[in-house]
């Protein structure tokens, strides 16, 4: 079964389903160890990982597919939707980041529609593309997959709640749909009531975004559920990690090992990254 495939048949079961955000291939090791039934790969965590730098599309086409080749080159046939950001051009673009990321390993990719270079969905003064080319973005991306012999399925996201309003949102959304697109996404929501129309109108699963601190009220699991949400994305694993991170940097530095925040044994580590697996299958070429 492949990724896709795989991601396909949780689409068929009145599920919602709660996943993390990696960023790498360790995260996406450990989010598939914890239990995780996918994972999504967020342009976020690449551009502050890779780059060191804010998510405003510094990370090229590029740089993201390597990335995402190698995240799910660590776990075959496991399902990761990929942050696709604008295409990173035009509709012909578009076209070529899908087949570039079905290529990859990526189960789908997300694709929105903020001009180019795109910001993170819940910072200041975003600006998105007209309707009209958001949808041709969205056509380019659903033949692609379909010319390409690939499948990928294609996530449609609009940020065009702060800029232009719910309304124009919710009209994006519907031209996506009627495009092909295999999931929505709308932005950056700011009431509870929008997200209750956003997934009343869709016909197709929704996703959503669910941290303390963005735009989005944050809310609980279950109320996300009876919202009619089917796909959840937690972000905050990067958060969590890089804290973790400083404690431990901090405490290094001062030399004291005492306020080490604890971690894994390298025994552990070992085994996380199947060095035994690795040893096994060498020791069948030993002359």
């Amino acid at each position: 079964m492949t990724a896709a495939t795989a991601l396909r048949a949780m689409l068929a079961k009145d599920v919602t389903w709660f996943i993390p955000a990696c960023f790498d291939a360790l995260s996406g090791i450990l989010a598939q160890q914890a239990g995780s039934p996918f994972a999504f790969i967020s342009g976020y965590g690449i551009a502050a990982t890779r780059l060191g730098r804010p998510d405003v599309g510094l990370v090229t086409a590029t740089e993201m597919v390597d990335t995402i080749r190698y995240i799910c080159g660590s776990l075959p046939g496991f399902p990761f939707v990929a942050d696709g950001d604008t295409g990173y051009g035009t509709a012909m673009n578009v076209r070529r980041t899908v087949v570039d990321y079905a290529r990859a390993g990526a189960a789908a990719i997300m694709i929105e529609d903020q001009v180019n270079p795109k910001r993170c969905g819940h910072f200041d003064d975003k600006q998105v593309i007209s309707r009209e080319e958001a949808r041709l973005k969205i056509r380019a991306a659903v033949e692609a997959r379909d010319e390409c012999g690939l499948d990928i399925l294609i996530a449609a996201r609009t940020d065009a709640i702060a800029p232009l309003g719910f309304d124009e949102a919710l009209a994006r959304i519907i031209a996506f749909e009627n495009e092909g697109a295999d999931i929505l996404f709308m932005e950056a929501l700011e009431t509870e009531a929008q997200m209750r129309m956003f997934c009343d109108l869709a016909k197709k699963p929704t996703w959503a975004n669910n941290f303390k601190g963005g735009r989005t009220p944050y809310l609980t699991r279950k109320t996300l559920v009876d919202i009619g949400f089917r796909f959840v994305t937690d972000p905050t694993l990067l958060f969590t990690a890089t804290r973790a991170m400083q404690s431990h940097l901090k405490a290094f530095v001062a030399g004291n090992d005492d306020a080490v925040p604890p971690g894994i044994g390298f025994g552990e580590m070992r085994d996380l990254l199947k060095m035994p697996q690795y040893i096994s299958t060498s020791n069948r070429y030993k002359s």
